[in-house]
């Protein structure tokens, strides 16, 4: 459970500095303004406020949905959840690639048609479409990493959540510093390779379970046993393979599952991209 706890940590710490860059970009550009920026600002935690309320309505509907599911639907339920948390994760990777250079002129933009109507619910509706979806992808992540955990304990993940919270809030104040002591491209660099390996971990969690439900063949017996050396069961093992997908003892089926996933993965990320040309 600590490397599941770790991985809470780790993702509430990473989205919530995504959600404070838009928060931070939104606020300051409202700042910059001479008319009607105290209304603006209004609209703006209004919007805040709403988004953190759909991703809990949202966290409140997985939850009480799953606990109305029979016990035999319970494993598939879990897995569905486990690997949506997998997929949220790769793509949550791959959009920030591609907006982040913009994100702060397309947001700036997109306020100033709004103060240009001096219509201040285009600025609600940012700030409200910003949060729920950071606050929507944690709380899928969070509930597939507590049903890859088989743990029905809340409290710890509630407190390590609000510990990853207040570590976000202390990075972003180090960003928003300069690079001299941390930059955002580092940040975001360093982040995404950690969190393609949670998705990683999440996906063989899903594997695993298609495997114990008949979905899937494990195709071989056991590959390998490096238990001796790191058994994935012990504190330090369990948190490498909570953290990275490590498997003391893979069968054939969790091999190639992991091959194909960093195969995709370097090819989207590393593959060149064609140049358009002028006619």
């Amino acid at each position: 459970m600590g490397g599941q706890l770790g991985n809470v940590v780790f993702v509430i710490w990473r989205e919530s500095v995504e959600a404070l860059l838009v928060i931070g970009i939104l606020n300051a550009w409202l700042a910059q303004q001479q008319v009607d920026a105290s209304r603006g600002r209004l609209f703006l935690w209004a919007g805040v406020v709403a988004g953190l309320l759909v991703a809990v309505i949202l966290g409140a509907a997985l939850v009480l949905f799953g606990e109305a599911l029979p016990d035999d639907a319970q494993l598939a339920y879990q897995t569905a959840a486990v690997l949506i948390a997998a997929a949220l994760i790769v793509q949550m990777v791959f959009w920030m690639r591609r907006h982040g250079r913009t994100l702060k002129r397309d947001l700036e933009t997109s306020l100033q048609k709004a103060a240009d109507r001096s219509n201040w619910w285009g600025v609600f509706f940012l700030a409200l479409i910003a949060v729920a979806r950071e606050g929507s992808e944690t709380v899928v992540f969070l509930y597939g990493t507590l049903a890859a955990a088989r743990n029905g304990t809340v409290l710890a993940p509630l407190a390590v959540a609000l510990f990853g919270f207040g570590l976000a809030l202390g990075t972003y104040y180090l960003l928003q510093l300069g690079g001299r002591y941390l930059s955002w491209r580092v940040f975001f660099r360093v982040t995404e390779i950690m969190l393609l390996f949670l998705a990683a971990s999440l996906l063989l969690t899903g594997v695993d379970n298609l495997i114990g439900l008949g979905v899937l063949p494990q195709l071989s017996g056991r590959l390998w046993d490096t238990s001796a050396i790191l058994p994935d069961s012990g504190p330090v093992g369990g948190l490498v393979g909570a953290l990275t997908g490590y498997r003391a003892r893979p069968d054939l089926m969790q091999l190639l599952v992991y091959a194909l996933y960093w195969g995709l993965m370097c090819c989207a990320l590393f593959w060149p991209r064609p140049v358009a040309r002028a006619a």
